[in-house]
C-alpha cells in the first residue's frame, strides 16, 4: 500500500490528511488550534483541507498563522457554500461570487496560487458549466493550480470534466457509509483523488463487541485507527481527512498510517456496509 498520492502534475501528498474545520468552529478550541495544526505537520501530514465558509474565513487565517509559508505542505480550500448564519449552509455558485471567494482565500492563506480549489457544493440554480468554468478561468490565470469538486454524482463529475480537468472529489464516505461507492470507483478508474470527509465510521460496530471493535482489539489499535486504515487500503486514490481539535486524537488518527490490515480483517470490515 503506497503512503502517498501523486497528482497528474507530479506533486505528491501523504495519503492521510487533516480536515481543519474543527479548529475554529467552536470558540473554546481556538486557543490551541494552531498547535494542533503544527503538530499535524510534525507528524507527517502534508494535505490540509479548509474552506472559505469555515468560520467565515477564520479557518484559513488560522492555518496561515500556524503553517505559512507551507514548506512541503499542500493546502486545499473550498468555495461555493455560503454561511448566512453558523448553522445554515447555502450553495452559492454564481461565477462572480466564486471568483470573489477565491480572491479572499488567496489573501487569507497568503499565497499567490491555491494548491487545490474545490467547489464546496454545486448550486442547483447555476449551470455546472458556469460554476466549473469560473474555477477554470482562475486556473488559466494562475491563481488556482488544481480544481476539485465536493458531493457530486458520477454524472455531475463527468459533466464537469468536459469543462475542465478535475483533480479531486470530496464526498462523504467511510467504512459503513458507502453511498458514494460508484463515485470512488470512477475516480479510481480515472486517476482522480478521492477525499472522503467524515471518514471515521461510527455506530454499534465500533463498540468492544462489534466487528470493528474486535478487529481493533486484535491489532492493538483503536476503532478510529482501523476505520482509517481500511480507507487507506480500500483504494490508492483515497486521501482521508479526519479532523480534530484534540492533540491526543490527532496523534491517534495519524497512527492509522502504520496499521496493516490482513486480507481477512479487510474482508470482514468490508462486509459491514
Amino acid at each position: 500500500m503506497t503512503s502517498t498520492y501523486t497528482f497528474e502534475d507530479g506533486v505528491s501528498v501523504r495519503r492521510l490528511g487533516f480536515g481543519a474545520m474543527r479548529l475554529t468552529e467552536w470558540d473554546h478550541v481556538r486557543d490551541g488550534a494552531a498547535a494542533v495544526a503544527r503538530r499535524a505537520a510534525e507528524l507527517g501530514v502534508t494535505f490540509f483541507d479548509t474552506a472559505d465558509a469555515y468560520d467565515l474565513g477564520l479557518n484559513e487565517e488560522l492555518l496561515a498563522d500556524a503553517l505559512h509559508p507551507y514548506e512541503g505542505l499542500f493546502i486545499a480550500t473550498k468555495c461555493g457554500h455560503a454561511r448566512p448564519s453558523r448553522g445554515e449552509w447555502v450553495p452559492l455558485g454564481r461565477p462572480e461570487y466564486l471568483r470573489q471567494q477565491a480572491e479572499l482565500s488567496l489573501r487569507r492563506l497568503r499565497v499567490e496560487r491555491l494548491d487545490l480549489l474545490q467547489l464546496h457544493r454545486l448550486d442547483p440554480q447555476v449551470p455546472i458549466a458556469d460554476q466549473v468554468g469560473a474555477l477554470a478561468r482562475l486556473r488559466d490565470e494562475g491563481k488556482v493550480a488544481r480544481i476539485g469538486l465536493s458531493e457530486v454524482s458520477v454524472a455531475q463529475l463527468a459533466e464537469a470534466r468536459a469543462i475542465a480537468p478535475i483533480a479531486s472529489v470530496q464526498n462523504r464516505y467511510n467504512l459503513t457509509d458507502r453511498a458514494s461507492e460508484d463515485v470512488l470507483g470512477y475516480c479510481e478508474r480515472e486517476g482522480i483523488a478521492f477525499v472522503p470527509w467524515l471518514p471515521i465510521a461510527r455506530g454499534d460496530h465500533a463498540t468492544e463487541g462489534g466487528v470493528l471493535g474486535k478487529v481493533a482489539a486484535g491489532l492493538g489499535a483503536t476503532p478510529a485507527q482501523v476505520s482509517l486504515a481500511w480507507l487507506l487500503r480500500r483504494s490508492p486514490v483515497v486521501i482521508p481527512i479526519p479532523g480534530t481539535s484534540s492533540l491526543p486524537h490527532l496523534e491517534e488518527n495519524c497512527g492509522a498510517a502504520g496499521i496493516t490490515l490482513s486480507d481477512d480483517d479487510f474482508a470482514r470490515l468490508s462486509e459491514l456496509a
